[in-house]
């Protein structure tokens, strides 16, 4: 079960992250601008946040071995319907549709892993589960890359959207529902530890809305999600036009910290739950400060290759490891598993309205620092973007610290 749905939420990132490898193919073709790009981009984050929540309250009262496939399915589907359009209009609806459908992603995984994993095993489990982000981002950089290069933007479309189509196919007959539904005795009682299972669903819900802890997480992953869309959706980009990378080596760039996002999720894991017992906030802030002197490096420090593929490795390891925690492992150890969709949707609905603003801001102001020189190619300058990405991760770091003392529900 943890590999199935952990597989198949990975393939969500393949769908979900074509546009961040084609802006520079769309923008040399005429096809969109960076303004529109970050239109269409803030149309995905925009109804992705709400496709989050909605999905998320869906996910706890649904069987997620059809939900989960099926999101993927209609994005795939959406993918392929891209290919075949340059109509600026008609992009942003397709986008809005797949942001929504996207959503069905993370709330049904997680709900399914609360059914089959006790609390004890949470960060261990959740951390392996996060590595899908990495996963999925890394084949879409360099295999989606190779994709556009050598057969053009469209082809970054139809690839990822054949690919996911048959992963969904196949997902819905290989996924399992909560054990229950198999005649199998829930996960607390099998492992014989406490558990608080008196609330119904609609009670354990209303509680996750009105836990001011959770609305602080919320917030924290909000500003967190600046930063990780604004290099996730313009890295490519920013390395094409400040550093002079092809559109392969940026893409293989940025996929570095993806690479080590796979081993920062396990570790965040493996830290809070044994090394901290299962407290969050101390391995978080470790991790924050990591993070934050990846990004200074990263931006701010020597512009040499070695310098940038370093500073790109380490702010993965440790953005995952926060990613993994404030985008929804904090929230579901507060939570009953009877609402750990709802969690991970509000959690999500609150996060990507700052990944949206932050979509359109960048694109904006990349446009707008966006001039042509004497030899009639653009320049661009990327200070003020870049500073409100790295001032975001501060906030993120400073307000999850606040939540020190908050300790996770039985």
């Amino acid at each position: 079960m943890l590999i199935g749905v952990t597989a198949v939420y990975s393939f969500y990132y393949v769908t979900r992250a074509v546009l961040d490898v084609a802006k520079k193919p769309l923008i040399s073709a005429g096809v969109f601008d960076a303004d529109q790009l970050g239109t269409i981009g803030a149309m995905m984050t925009g109804a992705y946040a709400v496709g989050k929540l909605v999905n998320g309250w869906i996910a706890d009262r649904v069987n997620i071995a059809r939900f989960l496939p099926l999101g993927l399915f209609l994005s795939a589907m959406i993918n392929l319907a891209m290919a075949a359009n340059v109509a600026f209009g008609v992009a942003c609806a397709l986008w809005l549709l797949n942001g929504y459908v996207q959503g069905v992603g993370a709330a049904s995984s997680v709900r399914g892993l609360t059914q089959w994993f006790s609390p004890s095993e949470h960060g261990r489990v959740y951390g392996f589960w996060s590595g899908a982000h990495s996963a999925g981002e890394f084949l879409t950089l360099i295999g989606t890359a190779a994709l556009i290069s050598h057969a053009g933007w469209r082809a970054g479309f139809i690839g990822p959207g054949i690919a996911c189509a048959f992963v969904a196919l196949i997902a819905a007959m290989l996924l399992k529902d909560r054990p229950q539904a198999y005649g199998l005795p829930e996960i607390h009682a099998w492992k014989g530890e406490p558990h608080d299972d008196t609330a119904s669903t609609r009670e354990a819900q209303l509680e996750v809305l009105r836990n001011p802890a959770i609305w602080t997480c919320a917030l924290a992953s909000a500003f967190l999600f600046v930063t990780r869309f604004g290099i996730k959706s313009w890295g490519v980009y920013y390395l094409q036009e400040a550093h002079g990378f092809t559109l392969v080596g940026a893409s293989f760039m940025i996929g570095v910290n993806a690479i080590s996002g796979l081993a920062g999720a396990l570790a965040y894991g493996f830290v809070s739950d044994v090394w901290f017992r299962g407290r969050r906030p101390p391995a978080t802030l470790l991790f924050g400060i990591i993070e934050l002197a990846a990004l200074l490096t990263m931006f701010y420090g020597p512009r040499s290759v070695p310098v940038l593929v370093t500073a790109l490795f380490v702010y993965g390891f440790s953005l995952s490891g926060i990613l993994a925690v404030l985008g929804g492992l904090f929230a579901v150890d507060l939570s009953s598993k009877r609402a750990a969709g709802l969690a991970m949707g509000f959690i999500g609905f609150v996060s990507y309205i700052g990944a949206t603003i932050q979509e359109k801001v960048s694109g904006a102001l990349i446009q707008a620092n966006t001039t042509v020189g004497p030899d009639g190619r653009a320049h661009v300058d990327f200070s003020t973007p870049i500073a409100i990405w790295v001032g975001a991760s501060f906030a993120s770091m400073a307000i999850a610290a606040t939540l020190w003392r908050v300790r996770a529900k039985p």
